[in-house]
């Protein structure tokens, strides 16, 4: 079969399902690409959200991953505000739209992401509680951060994750009032562990932010609709207009799960089950993204990856994996933020528990710095802070599991590049 008289099939308009149709038509392929969208707005990218555009310095249009005419000069056929119901497997067909729209796939692709998870706690049906995971979302909260600064207003934010500190400096930027709930003992606990986490609470501590850690959120007080203050498991009450969910994110597995295929545990991130090709346990159908799980070679278990650098290169690899190319996925996960006036990337893979310890190069107190998270001389993971270009060797490090001299590591006049062959 030529690839004219193919069809491949993406479910998910994020970064993932974008760049795979992109790919596509980058590497020849001929035949239809059809990507259908659950939003109505054209594919974009979920950093800015609680970043650039969040704060207003970054327009509506600067967050779409094409411009909307390239979707047709390119012939992919994209389908806005359609849900999938189903996949069948036997047949390869899905089935999406409210006219229930049927079409057979040759190669299949779920990039359907994740969805932020929810307070199981009464009150989350009030007005003014919040999720940030869309572009409708931060629209939204955009217009509820001006108005909260405008007018002396409180938020709340649950949880003390990435998403909930970056919004917190957004709304800090804006005049309003901020406290985080964190059930941790330092912000960014499971991504950074305790040592790097208090940095992070100490820079919003500076910029008037305050914190309740060790501590949950058990109920959002309303009234008429709106919020009135929140109570927590300590027992105090803290009165505030607004709150922001930001406890997480679910990989959206439904329809996987639904179409019979393997699903991760929830000790490896869940997500759909993914070989180093991207491939799904049905040969035709693969998936990429934050719902992937995939098995990296270089820190020997599965990982589901939610950051914009997975997307932006997961996706691609999958599409080459749909057209038969040779494909290992095993990029160094990556991600980035931006907070005040500090600026971090981080590189690799180093969960509490994992390392031994934390080597730190420069001057952690100005906040420009490397932080290295060591195992054994090897270094698992390293994250810049107000200092750049150094993720390339960085990666290097991880990479080639070299075993370094941490005096060295720590040492700012010995150059990166020469502590590993």
């Amino acid at each position: 079969m030529v690839d004219a008289d193919q069809t491949f099939v993406i479910i998910g308009g994020g970064l993932a399902g974008a760049k795979a149709a992109e790919t596509l038509r980058a590497e020849g392929f001929t035949g239809r690409v059809i990507l259908v969208c659950d939003e109505r707005d054209h594919p974009y990218e979920r950093p800015p959200l609680s970043k650039g555009y969040l704060l207003g310095k970054e327009e509506r249009g600067g967050v779409f991953v094409h411009e909307p005419a390239w979707y047709a000069r390119n012939d992919i056929e994209l389908h806005l505000g359609q849900t999938v119901d189903a996949i069948d497997r036997t047949a390869k067909t899905v089935h999406y739209g409210e006219d229930g729209t049927q079409v057979r796939y040759d190669k299949l692709l779920l990039a359907t992401g994740a969805e932020p998870r929810r307070l199981d706690i009464p009150g989350t049906d009030l007005m003014g509680v919040h999720h940030l995971r869309r572009l409708a979302h931060a629209e939204r909260l955009r217009n509820v951060l001006t108005h909260l600064g405008r007018d002396n207003g409180h938020l709340v934010i649950a949880g003390g994750g990435w998403i909930g500190l970056e919004v917190a400096a957004a709304a800090r930027a804006y005049g309003a009032e901020v406290t985080v709930v964190e059930p941790s003992a330092t912000p960014l606990h499971h991504a950074l562990g305790p040592e790097l986490g208090q940095l992070f609470a100490e820079l919003h501590r500076e910029h008037g932010v305050r914190f309740r850690f060790n501590t949950r959120l058990t109920e959002i007080v309303g009234q008429d609709g709106m919020v009135l203050a929140v109570r927590t498991d300590d027992g105090e009450e803290h009165p505030c207009h607004e709150v922001l969910a930001a406890i997480g994110a679910a990989p959206r597995t439904a329809l996987a799960e639904a179409a019979g295929l393997e699903l991760a545990d929830r000790a490896h991130g869940g997500g759909i089950v993914v070989d180093e090709q991207l491939r799904t346990s049905d040969p035709d159908i693969y998936a990429a993204g934050d719902v992937a799980c995939f098995p990296h070679r270089l820190f020997g278990t599965r990982l589901r990856v939610e950051h914009w650098a997975n997307a932006l290169n997961g996706g691609p690899a999958a599409a080459r994996a749909m057209l038969g190319k040779e494909v290992v996925y095993d990029r160094v996960p990556y991600f980035f933020t931006d907070q005040y006036d500090l600026g971090m990337e981080y590189s690799g893979w180093a969960p509490p528990g994992s390392y031994d310890e934390v080597v730190i190069r420069g001057d952690a107190g100005r906040r420009e710095f490397i932080a290295f998270w060591v195992k054994e001389g090897r270094v698992l993971a390293g994250m810049n802070v107000n200092v750049w270009d150094v993720t390339e060797p960085i990666q290097h490090l991880i990479r080639t599991k070299a075993q370094v001299d941490t005096e060295a590591l720590a040492d700012p006049n010995v150059p990166l590049e020469s502590l590993a062959p």
